[in-house]
């Protein structure tokens, strides 16, 4: 089995490529470095250094590969860069996804997995647990273009023939997680105080997420390879955990209490998020497995063993 994930130097696709690895499959990455790291390739894996953005590039690499699935992780991942250069946000999370899934389609790929997101397609007026039936109202042009490709993977579903999941991430955390970015409020706070500096709360920290385990994603994403089902499922814990009770865990995890600086609320943040993941279970047979505080002891102690603090 020959397995292509994108952003395989990244946060997600890096244990999505591990797990693939374990599983006696053969596996190559293509990952521009753009925020991916090359220690985080799994070893084992092929590194192939190159941008979606470019269709050459992408054609070559399916050439090369010949993948029977593909695990699209790469994308633009943060909500606040997308409402500064919604420009820039476009032209990686939706044309150069369309690039992978145009090439996909003319090579005859069996299953094409897609990293999409869940709290920002469904919107700040969605309901909680949000299920995948109700309507989306994306709240940034990140929620926007990620959604988009779902729509473009449904009509070369009808049209053409290909096989496909959306995976619908909640607020994914875990090792490997950039904490210099805008995204993953875990990875940032864990270093935060691993470091002894305040971590910045934007907004009063009453904001609730959904927050799911990578190496559980990882394998939601294995399964739906696996699966004959073709849709979009959440990948999620249904459980609302806040900010503030975020912090909290991480202090505890690190063994430090230091009080937070609090900013002003981010344009395009919502106020709860947490969705409702019973079809991923019914269609793809995933459930979360990790508990938040076991995932967030994982997370502290590799934030402190990579940083040396």
């Amino acid at each position: 089995m020959n397995v292509l994930v994108t952003g395989g130097a990244g946060f997600i696709g890096s244990h999505v490529a591990e797990l693939c690895l374990s599983r006696g499959q053969s596996v190559a990455v293509i990952d521009n470095l753009r925020t991916g790291k090359v220690d985080n390739i799994p070893e084992g894996a092929r590194f192939i250094e190159g941008d979606i953005r470019d269709l050459d590039t992408v054609k070559r690499t399916f050439a090369e590969v010949a993948p029977d699935w593909v695990f699209h992780e790469a994308a633009q991942a943060a909500l606040r860069p997308s409402v500064i250069d919604p420009w820039e946000d476009l032209s990686i999370n939706l044309l150069g996804s369309l690039n992978l899934i145009r090439t996909a389609v003319d090579r005859g790929i069996g299953k094409f997995v897609y990293a999409s997101s869940g709290g920002a397609s469904y919107g700040p007026f969605a309901p909680v647990p949000t299920s995948e039936d109700f309507p989306v109202q994306p709240n940034s042009p990140y929620g926007i273009t990620k959604h988009s490709v779902e729509h473009y993977l449904d009509f070369y579903q009808r049209n053409f023939g290909l096989s496909w999941v959306a995976l619908r991430y909640a607020n994914v955390y875990g090792p490997r997680q950039d904490s210099e970015g805008e995204a993953g409020v875990v990875a940032i706070f864990s270093r935060s105080v691993l470091s002894g500096t305040q971590p910045t709360v934007y907004g009063d920290g009453t904001q609730r997420r959904d927050y799911v385990f990578v190496k559980d994603v990882a394998l939601a994403n294995l399964l739906a390879a696996e699966s004959d089902f073709s849709g979009i499922v959440n990948v999620s814990t249904g459980i609302e955990t806040t900010v503030l009770e975020v912090l909290a865990a991480i202090q505890a995890a690190a063994g430090t209490t230091i009080e937070p600086l609090f900013g002003e609320e981010r344009v395009g943040d919502i106020p709860r998020c947490a969705l409702n993941s019973d079809l991923a279970a019914d269609r793809i047979g995933w459930r979360a497995t990790v508990p938040f505080r076991e995932g967030i002891a994982q997370t502290v102690a590799w934030t402190k063993e990579h940083y040396g603090l």
